[in-house]
C-alpha cells in the first residue's frame, strides 16, 4: 500500500478532469491559430478555460495568460518587468521558490538589477515593516516578490498587508499563489496585487500547464517570442488539453473548497496530534496556526543515526514525503528554507501535505513506522 502524502509536490489527476481533456487529444486536434473549423473548436476551448479560470478570481479574461508551468509565469514576470517595465529593483525573501530566487539572481547577475531581502522570522514570516523601510529607502522603480504560502514549511503571507504595502510606494507586487490558487479564495478586485501565477497539478490538474494573472495596468512583455499566442504574451502552440484539464480541477476544487478545506485540516491536525502525543522532542517548522498553510505540516524530528535515514525508510514502507520541495529534478541537498530560519542543522525536516484523498487510517499507518523508528514516550 502507497501512503502518499507529498501533495504540495503534485496531486493525482482526477478522473473528471482526464475525461474533460480526452477529447482534445483525440477528435479535437487542430491547432488553435488556425481559422478552419477544426482550430475554431481549439481556439473557443482555450477561451473558454480563460473565462473560467478568470471568473474564479474576479479578473477579466484578458488579465490571463496561459504558460507551460507557475515557473515560467513567474520567469514572465520577474524578467518581462526588469526588461520591459523599467523595473530596476526586485525586493524579495531568502525562502522564495527556487523558481523565483533564481531568477532573481539571474536579474540581479546579468540584467544589473538591484536587489533586497526582506528579513524573516524564524517562522518564515516576513517583515513587512522592514518591507516598508526598504520601499521608503529608494525612489527606484521596484517590484515586489513574496509567496501567499511557502511551499515547505506552509507559512503564510499577509497579501493583503504586503499589497497595501507595495501600493503606498508605488512598487509592483508579484506573489507565487502556487500553493494557495484553489485552496483559498482569491479576489484579484480586493487584493492589492499586479501578478500571481498558478499550476494545475497543484490542485488534481496535469502537470505541464500553469497560468498567469497579470493586472491591465501593470502589463510585462513576454520573452518567449514566436507566432504571437496568447494575446502576444506567450509564444508557442498552445497546450489545448492541459488548459481545458486545468480549467476544470480549479472549477471543482473551488466548488467544493470549504469541505475539502475541513477535511484536509483534520487530517493535518490529527497527524500533529499523534506525532506530539506519541514521539519525544517534536518540532514543526514554520507557523503551526491559522497562519499556515492547512495543506502542509514541515516536522523536525531529533538528530539520531535513525532520523538520518528516515525519508529512506519511509521510501521502503511505500510512505511518500518530502524532505523540502520537490523541484530540484530529484537533488538531495539541504533546505535553503530550513537555513533561512536559522534552525538547528542537525535536526531532520521532512514535510507532509496532504489532499482531500488523505485519511486519518493513512496517518495510522506512518505512525507505526515512526513509532518503529523512535523510542515511545509510552
Amino acid at each position: 500500500m502507497i501512503v502518499y502524502f507529498d501533495n504540495a509536490a503534485t496531486t493525482v489527476l482526477e478522473e473528471e478532469v482526464v475525461q474533460a481533456m480526452l477529447p482534445y487529444l483525440t477528435e479535437h486536434y487542430g491547432n488553435p491559430s488556425t481559422l478552419y473549423s477544426l482550430g475554431r473548436t481549439t481556439r473557443a476551448a482555450i477561451e473558454e478555460a480563460r473565462k473560467t479560470m478568470a471568473k474564479l478570481i474576479n479578473a477579466q479574461p484578458g488579465e490571463i495568460t496561459f504558460t507551460s508551468s507557475a515557473t515560467e509565469a513567474n520567469n514572465t514576470v520577474l524578467k518581462g518587468a526588469v526588461l520591459y517595465a523599467g523595473v530596476e529593483r526586485i525586493i524579495t525573501s531568502p525562502t522564495e521558490h527556487h523558481c523565483v530566487g533564481h531568477t532573481v539572481e539571474f536579474c540581479r547577475d546579468y540584467l544589473h538589477t538591484e536587489v533586497e531581502y526582506v528579513r524573516v522570522d524564524k517562522n518564515g514570516n516576513a517583515d513587512l515593516e522592514h518591507l516598508s523601510q526598504l520601499l521608503a529607502a529608494s525612489d527606484k522603480k521596484t517590484l515586489v516578490s513574496l509567496m501567499h504560502a511557502n511551499n515547505e514549511i506552509g507559512t503564510m503571507l499577509d497579501i493583503e498587508q504586503a499589497g497595501n504595502i507595495c501600493r503606498q510606494y508605488g512598487a509592483l507586487f508579484h506573489s507565487d499563489t502556487v500553493q494557495t490558487f484553489a485552496h483559498f479564495p482569491i479576489d484579484v478586485q480586493q487584493l492589492p496585487v499586479d501578478f500571481i501565477v498558478g499550476s494545475a497539478h497543484k490542485f488534481h490538474g496535469p502537470k505541464g500547464i500553469g497560468f498567469l494573472y497579470m493586472r491591465k495596468q501593470s502589463k510585462v512583455a513576454s520573452f518567449i517570442h514566436g507566432g504571437g499566442q496568447e494575446r502576444g504574451m506567450r509564444a508557442g502552440t498552445e497546450n489545448v488539453a492541459g488548459i481545458v484539464g486545468m480549467a476544470t480541477a480549479a472549477k471543482k476544487a473551488y466548488d467544493h473548497l470549504e469541505t475539502d478545506k475541513a477535511h484536509i485540516l483534520s487530517v493535518k491536525n490529527y497527524f500533529k496530534e499523534s506525532l506530539l502525543s506519541t514521539l519525544e522532542d517534536i518540532d514543526f517548522n514554520g507557523n503551526t496556526d491559522d497562519r499556515s498553510l492547512y495543506t502542509v505540516l514541515n516536522v523536525s524530528f531529533p538528530p539520531s543515526d535513525k532520523s538520518a535515514l528516515l525519508l529512506f525508510s519511509l521510501d521502503l514502507a511505500g510512505i511518500c514525503c518530502s524532505g523540502g520541495s520537490a523541484c530540484g529534478s530529484g537533488a538531495a541537498a539541504g533546505s535553503h528554507v530550513i537555513q533561512a530560519l536559522g534552525k538547528d542543522p542537525d535536526r531532520v525536516s521532512i514535510r507532509f501535505s496532504f489532499s482531500k484523498y488523505n485519511t486519518r487510517d493513512e496517518v495510522d499507518i506512518v505512525m507505526e513506522k515512526l513509532k518503529e523508528t523512535f523510542a515511545s514516550r509510552k
